[in-house]
């Protein structure tokens, strides 16, 4: 089969490589899509667990092409050859103190796929069949979506927005819009999309945000008074959604006294961010991370199906897997990029 293969960070080749055979418990799905983000350009460069050699890729969707020893469909549960499914790329190893008291996503021995396991940017993969879910039904461009949606989930699992809350989410990349969304459905009353991009603002307007808010990254404490005024002071919850610690950095500035600030965004390890320990102290402000996803995939799922979560028009750009080094380039440079698609195979 042919498959993206990093030997070291900055390093890879499309090659071809062995089709890998299912064993008992496991599924091959043949990936007919995977999207990619940000975090594969922090695997690229070495980081966010990567480990080499290594095939990346996490946002899959496919049909199951072969089924190991006790994963057929048993007429309760199991798959059926043809199938469509979305795969968690995340696993726990469920022994460690963490996954002892059920914190699994804060696993010491976390595997990911695509980060330190075989990934999807391949034809084919080969899984547990506990970490495939079935989206049959669901258009292929929407299911695609699961695993950033996942997260996302995660993410207002993670903030518990109270009814009638008023939220700010710095970033409308594809991640940044589906939380958006789902902490509008989550409670809060009143979502605003801060971003720099006319052209993501004006899809976070179609995708029905609440409102809007362009961004002047060389102006951000400018952006920070016009959007308290804006709010009548504050809101109840700030989420850097960006990645940019520098814009990390505007978020307890601009949430109300009582409120809550999540980063979401995948910074550099490096970064710092000031925050002030009295104000937080003082307004008692909470701070939070939110840090993938481990078991919100069948909520997730129920979303896209549902429509609770949308994805029209968020993708914009297509790529094969002989074409990956341009879809790289593209999610580097490319200002007219929302998502981009690696189509793994045609039909």
């Amino acid at each position: 089969m042919k498959a993206v293969v990093y030997d070291a960070p900055k390093s890879f080749a499309i090659r071809d490589i062995p089709t890998p055979e299912p064993k008992p418990g496991e599924v091959r799905v043949r990936v007919r899509q995977t999207g990619i983000c940000g975090t594969d350009l922090h695997i690229h460069n070495g980081k966010f667990f990567a480990e080499f050699p290594l095939t990346p890729g996490h946002e899959l969707t496919g049909p199951v092409d072969a089924l190991g020893e006790g994963t057929g469909f048993d007429g309760t549960e199991g798959f059926r050859i043809g199938e469509y499914v979305s795969v968690n790329p995340n696993m726990n190893c469920g022994h460690c103190a963490y996954c002892r008291v059920g914190r699994t996503l804060m696993c010491a021995n976390l595997k990911g796929l695509g980060t330190n396991w075989p990934g999807s940017f391949a034809e084919y993969v080969v899984v547990p069949a506990n970490l495939v879910y079935s989206v049959d039904g669901i258009d292929p461009d929407v299911s695609v979506f699961t695993e950033p949606t996942a997260c996302a989930m995660h993410g207002v699992e993670t903030l518990s927005p109270r009814p009638g809350s008023s939220a700010l989410v710095f970033g409308a990349g594809p991640t940044g819009l589906l939380l958006a969304q789902l902490i509008a459905r989550g409670g809060a009353t009143s979502v605003t999309v801060a971003a720099s991009s006319p052209f993501k603002l004006k899809r976070a307007e179609e995708l029905g945000i609440d409102h809007t808010f362009g961004m002047n990254r060389s102006d951000l404490a400018g952006d920070v008074a016009k959007l308290k005024a804006a709010a009548g002071g504050g809101f109840d919850i700030v989420v850097d959604a960006t990645g940019a610690a520098a814009v990390s950095e505007q978020c307890v500035p601009l949430t109300r006294s009582g409120g809550t600030v999540m980063f979401y965004g995948v910074t550099e390890p490096e970064d710092q961010v000031k925050v002030s320990p009295y104000d937080v102290f003082r307004r008692e402000i909470t701070i939070k991370g939110s840090f993938a996803e481990i078991d919100s995939f069948p909520a997730a799922i129920a979303a896209l199906r549902t429509g609770r979560a949308r994805t029209e028009g968020l993708i914009t750009h297509r790529f094969t897997l002989d074409e990956y080094p341009g879809a790289l380039d593209a999610l580097r440079g490319d200002r007219t990029v929302h998502k981009i698609i690696i189509e793994c195979w045609q039909g």
